[in-house]
């Protein structure tokens, strides 16, 4: 297994991802010329052009309101948003919207939608990109929340999260993009919603 950074192993999900499916395609700020934020889509612009690589206005509410409409009509985009701290301003597409729709309609319609995020307070970045609101979002019916501490994690749930028929925030802690660790190669998926027993005992349960 190839030992990389956390950063590598994203872009690789979803590189392979949009290779695999042409259905897939990113959006966000600064997703295609600059190649994103943390630089995860650098390069992807050149290879998959502007057509699967889009960069948008500064609005998250477009961003994510634009993405589900894709989704409702058989794309399955990813939605990418600068900091988890903007994703309030988003709150009503991400709640009302893109994890109830399933259910309001009767399941006629299914919302295959990823919102890639970076969180992670710690890095003295001032008040409105701080926050740590993840355990906000997992409240919220219909929506499921991924928060990756490994690459090997981080890569197979984004494969998995982009294959799915509902819509997922996606959480990067930006202290953790540099860090390193073994990540099997080829098409590597991670279950979502069963989790990892690490260590199996019969007195103290922990979950993180």
């Amino acid at each position: 297994m190839a030992r990389i950074t956390m950063r590598e192993a994203i872009s690789q999900a979803l590189w392979e991802e949009m290779e695999r499916d042409p259905d897939v395609f990113i959006l966000g700020e600064e997703v295609g010329v600059w190649g994103g934020t943390y630089a995860v889509t650098k390069g992807f612009y050149d290879h998959f052009g502007a057509e699967r690589v889009r960069d948008t206005p500064i609005s998250e509410a477009a961003i994510v309101g634009a993405a589900i409409g894709a989704a409702l009509t058989g794309l399955r985009p990813v939605a990418e948003l600068m900091t988890i701290n903007f994703a309030f301003s988003a709150m009503d597409h991400i709640v009302n919207e893109a994890a109830k729709l399933h259910y309001m309609f009767g399941g006629q319609f299914i919302l295959p939608l990823v919102i890639r995020t970076v969180g992670g307070g710690g890095r003295q970045l001032a008040a409105t990109h701080s926050q740590t609101p993840d355990a906000v979002f997992a409240h919220f019916p219909g929506l499921k929340v991924i928060a990756p501490g490994t690459p090997a994690d981080a890569k197979g749930l984004l494969k998995a999260a982009i294959r799915s028929d509902d819509p997922i925030l996606y959480i990067e802690h930006a202290t953790l993009y540099q860090s390193r660790g073994e990540v099997p190669e080829g098409d590597y998926t991670i279950p979502i919603g069963k989790s990892n027993i690490h260590r199996p005992g019969k007195d103290v349960t922990i979950v993180t």
